[in-house]
Formats: structure tokens, sequence, C-alpha cells
């Protein structure tokens, strides 16, 4: 084997993790980067691996080869940098089970870290040498270990090679290259539309890799006939594995096949599994607080068993929040998500993690939002609350205040909504009485352009009192006749019609007592830098000239349940316009809808609720996007979300 100094980009993500002690493992002076430190580049450096901070083409002087992951954009300038050999993490590991004598890799689009974790804590327990590279983590087993050294000559002469266990990933083609020695295939079901456009591509990746491996063991198709023998041991292990989840059963049951071809005896698998299965890899249904659980789970079908070992431990009222991973995903197995949370009781739906993709039409949290919405008041499926939040951190205040004794929040989802753990296990370790924080105040006049959510939130509306709170139509402006609305809500949001707003006429405005010059008060189109509440207001001398009457006949007269305009108008067009050319008067959620004589109007039917409103909304601005590669920015107050569905605590509110 030749020695090469190899770095890895991305060298802090569970995949390349393994893979640099691997390739450490054999010899090779291993370095790696990442954008942030975390506890997993530290126990690489305790491995012995040095690890950087940060992307820089200075960390690749004197390195042979560049490894990278499809996370790692092509642009990263350290990566254009180099001009020696870049490969994926994906074939170099492939590479490396295809280079050892006995390797053991575990495919298949669900249960892959479970049952490999599984096979090489079982083979350990049972006295192989183990070597292994999985993307999770149990306990104390991390991603990835290699065998010991033998000690002596004897032992040399005596050791079989190490066993290599790794888990496959199909998820960019790379496994059509194993050519394992054992190849475990779980259930496959179809995924990684971003890197599969078809199914028929998505199953041509598994047959060749089962093709190439020398020997195939389907999960699916094991027996269970060895288990029923009157042996005591086996009748336990027997037990044990009939009150695991169905899925987690098929998992174990591949972990035993994989220890009897191998020669080991079923009485000493029986004495050993039980220790073994009795952990889940890390996000593998782990109790992360007391009544909170997490699940890594983001396809439908392992939704759909998360959701149902929530089920069974739940005594109250089971919450689910869950965050799409990749808008690909999302839109191709639309269809499916909605019967993923048969059990749950709720449902709090957040905007979809994006990865290293870019927006496509159709993958949209709002898409997802409108499924569910369709099915889950349908005959086939009871009825459930159903929200969306503006982001993950939104969706879980809302569960912390909504927690009551039995009822249990489960995070779902293969994103960042896992960063939500140290605020769930910070709150949750406060008394209850001090779990709901201090109401952040939004202060509203008349209220009737501000969105308000429907999630149970920290947020107290307060009115305003004094001449602010005044309807804004006894300011006598012609050109805002039948606006509706009070001055503050006018003056806050700088309103306006016909070409005009309202700091046209505006000299000073008193906020939270104090008078502050309209040339301070940050005025732009629909906007002003106004935080506080608007008490009062002093008008310009001259006042505008025109007939009000004139301007109400030409206003269109909005139906009632409406916001007015939804959205800003670009600048140098009209959102209308671009609303009604997108398709938008089509759209419809839940009970809200966009109006038949406007396309900038959403109107509130009887059912409405708050999240069907702000899933519409979105759908309508995605439209536009999609089509002209405009971002409409909202008019109404309260909505403020971004296109990637990240919010800052200021843009949420």
């Amino acid at each position: 084997m030749t020695r090469k100094s190899i770095h890895l980009i991305g060298i802090g993500g569970v995949g390349m993790a393994g893979l640099a002690v691997l390739l450490k493992a054999r010899g090779h002076e291993v370095s790696g980067c990442d954008l942030h430190a975390s506890p997993r580049t530290a126990w690489l450096e305790a491995q012995g691996v040095r690890v950087l901070v940060g992307h820089d083409p200075a960390h690749l002087a004197g390195v042979d080869e560049v490894v990278v992951t499809p996370a790692v954009s092509k642009d990263e300038p350290e990566l254009v940098s180099f001009r020696g050999p870049v490969r994926y993490r994906g074939e170099v590991l492939a590479e490396l089970v295809n280079g050892a004598p006995d390797a053991i890799a575990v495919c298949g689009s669900h249960g892959k870290t479970t049952t490999a974790t599984w096979i090489a804590k079982l083979l350990r327990a049972l006295g192989e040498d183990v070597s292994w590279c999985i993307g999770g983590e149990t306990g104390a087993f991390p991603v990835a270990g290699a065998a010991g050294k033998p000690k002596s000559e004897v032992e040399v002469e005596q050791r079989r090679e190490p066993v290599l266990v790794v888990e496959a990933d199909e998820s960019d083609g790379t496994l059509a290259l194993y050519k394992a020695k054992t190849l475990v295939v779980n259930k496959c079901e179809y995924d990684h539309p971003d890197h599969f456009k078809t199914e028929a591509d998505y199953f041509a990746c598994y047959e060749a890799a089962k093709r190439q491996a020398g020997e195939v063991i389907e999960s699916e198709s094991l027996d269970w006939t060895m288990f029923d023998c009157s042996d005591c041991s086996i009748v336990r292990l027997r037990e044990l594995l009939d009150e695991l989840p169905s899925h987690n059963r098929k998992n174990a049951r591949a972990a035993v096949e994989v220890a009897l071809r191998r020669g080991h005896g079923l009485a000493d698998i029986a004495a050993a599994l039980p220790l073994i299965v009795s952990e889940l890899p890390d996000r593998r249904f782990q109790r992360v607080a007391e009544g909170v659980y997490t699940d890594y789970a983001h396809h439908p079908t392992e939704m759909k068993c998360a959701v149902g070992m929530a089920r069974a431990k739940c005594r109250g009222k089971l919450r689910v929040l869950f965050q799409p991973h990749r808008y690909s995903r999302t839109k191709a197995l639309l269809k499916g998500f909605p019967a993923a949370f048969a059990e749950a009781d709720e449902v709090v739906l957040c905007p979809t993690y994006a990865a290293f993709e870019r927006p496509i039409e159709g993958g949209d949290i709002a898409d997802l939002y409108r499924e569910c919405r369709e099915c889950f008041n349908t005959e086939t499926q009871r009825h459930r609350d159903l929200y969306l939040a503006r982001s993950c951190e939104e969706a879980w205040e809302h569960a912390r205040n909504s927690m009551k004794e039995g009822d249990l929040t489960l995070l779902l989802g293969a994103g960042d909504i896992i960063n939500l753990v140290p605020m769930v296990q910070s709150d949750l370790s406060a008394s209850p009485c001090l779990r709901v924080k201090n109401k952040r105040k939004i202060w509203i006049g008349a209220g009737s352009n501000t969105w308000k959510s429907d999630l149970n939130l920290a947020v107290e509306y307060v009115r305003t009192e004094g001449p602010a709170n005044a309807p804004g139509s006894s300011l006598g402006i012609p050109w805002m006749a039948g606006i509706p609305g009070t001055i503050g809500g006018w003056i806050k949001m700088n309103a306006g019609a016909f070409g005009h707003s309202i700091s046209e006429v505006i000299e000073a405005v008193k906020v939270d007592g104090r008078w502050i010059p309209a040339s301070a008060c940050g005025f732009s189109y629909r906007h002003s830098d106004i935080s506080g509440e608007i008490q009062d207001v002093i008008l310009k001398p001259l006042r505008p000239e025109g007939d009000a009457k004139d301007f109400f006949a030409r206003r269109k007269k909005f139906p009632a349940g409406t916001f007015g305009s939804f959205f800003k108008n670009p600048p140098g067009d009209f959102a209308g316009r671009l609303l009604e050319e997108a398709g938008a008067k089509a759209l419809r959620v839940g009970g809200a809808y966009v109006w038949e004589e406007h396309a900038n109007v959403i109107v509130r039917g009887a059912d409405a609720t708050p999240s069907d409103v702000l899933a519409l909304a979105r759908l309508m601005r995605n439209r536009v996007f999609f089509r002209f590669g405009v971002r409409l920015e909202p008019e109404v107050q309260g909505v403020c979300f971004d296109f990637s569905g990240r919010q800052s605590a200021k843009s949420m509110l």
C-alpha cells in the first residue's frame, strides 16, 4: 500500500469522520477541515486525526489527495485551488471494502445504520476482530473503529483478518461500486430523487451491488423457523425479538443471519444479542428529555415506524414536529407523507431542510402542508390538528407551551431540527411553571392587516390606545379612502394607494412617549423602522387635495375576511399582475383561497386557519419566484417568511 497524505473537506460529517478513521488505520496521513468545531471533530483529534476549523486553500500544502461529499460546493475555494485528485467519500469507502478480504456492507432504504451497528457489535461480542464505518453513533460505540493490532507473532499467525463492517450509502450512486464479500440488503423503496431521476435508476444501483457481491442476504426474505426449537435460550431470544417493533425485528434478524453464516452457534448468538439490541443508534427514537424523543426518519415508511413507536409510549397527546429533508424528496414522495402521521394527534410542519439543494417548485413545506390538509379530514384518515411553523424553533415553542402530563413530542427529520435538542433540554429542566417564557408584546390597532399564528406562542397582542388607535380614515387623506386599519397601523407599515404613501403627509410620530421626526422613521415602500407603540401623529400643515369619493369609487371592494393586498409591489411592477400571470388565482389551501377578482388578495373562508393562510401565501410567492425569479415580500404584518425557510428571531415576528 502506498502511504498518502489525504485531506477530507467536511470531516465533521458522520460519514466523513468514519472514513477518516479507517484511512488512518490503513497507514495514511489524514487531515481534514470543517466549518465548525464539534464533539465529533474533538473525537477525531483524539484518534490522531488533524482537524482544522474553516476552509482555506492553505490546508492543502503537501496533500496528495482530497476527499469530499456532495454537500461540498464545487465552487468552494479550498477545493477549486487543489490540483491533485479529488474523490467522493462514497467511492473511497467502496474501494476500502473492495480491497478488504472480509467485508460486510449493509445497504437498503431503511435501517442501514441500525443493522450495521448491530452486526458489528454482535460479531465483536462473539469474539471477532471488527473494523467498522457506520453513519451513526450508539452510546459509547462511535461512528468508526479499527481492530486492534496483534501483540505478538503468535497472534499474527492465529488471527483471522479483521472483518470490515460498513453502512453502504446509495444516495450518490456509489453503492454500484461495491464488491463486498457479504452484502446485506434491507427493504428498498425509491428515494434520493436528487440523484436518481427514475425508480428504475434507483433499483439498478442495488442490482449492480448484488451482482458483484460474494453473497447476498435479503433481510425481507429471511425466515424464522430456526427460532422454533425448545431450547430455553432460543425461546428467550424469540420472545425478545417479538417485543421489538417490526422494522427492528428484521434488522436484528439480519444481524443474526450474518453471525450464523460466519459459523457462530445460535445459542451463543442468543446469549449475546439481548444486550446488542437494547440500544439503538443516536437519533433512532432517542429519548432526549422527559416526554420528548427524536428520530432521524425522513422517508414516509421510516416516519410511520417512528410515529408508531411514539404512539406506543404516549399516554396523552402525540405531537409530531416534522422537518422534511430536501426539496427533491418532498416533491417526489409528497403523496406518501400524510399516511406516515396516521397515529399522531397533532402535526407541526417546519420549513424544508435544503441540505445542498436549491428550492424547486413543488418541494416547499407549503406543498406538503396542502397535501396533509387535504388528506387529514377524509374518510381514510381520522382528523388531526395540523399547523405550519415558520421555523423549527417556533414549532418547539408551541410544543413546549402546549405539553401536558402524559403527552409525547417527537422531533422528526434528518435536517437541523436536531439542533433543538439543547433548547429542549434547557427548557424542560426548568420547573413547569417557568417553562412558558415571558410573552413578547406586539402592538396592534384594529389588527386588520396583521397575521397571527395559530401556534401556541409566547406572544401577546396589545391594542394601542389614544389617537393612534383611531380609524385611519379620520385623517381625511383622499387617496386613502376605503383603506381599513388604524392611524398607527397606517404609519407602521407606511400604507398607501394610487402611487402615494402615508409618509408623504407625516411631520412627526409619537412612539413610546417620544416624538420622532418623519425623517428619522426609516420610511420606505410599505415599511418603517419604527418599533414600539405608536401613540400619536402630527401631520404636515398642507393636506393633499383630491376627491375622496372619486378614489373610493375606483377602489375594488374587497370581500370580508381579507387582509387587503397581501404582497408588496416589487420595484417597477405590480404583485397582482405577477401573481395572476403565475396562475395564483387557482390556489387554495384548506379554507383559504385567492380572490377571483384580484390575485394579490387572500380570502379567509369559514374554516380557514392561520396556517392555511401562511401556506397559501408561500405557494403564491413560490409561483411568482419560479415563473419570474421575483421574490415577493409580504405587505401583511407578521408573516415575514424568507424563501429558504430560515428565520431570525426578529423576522419571525
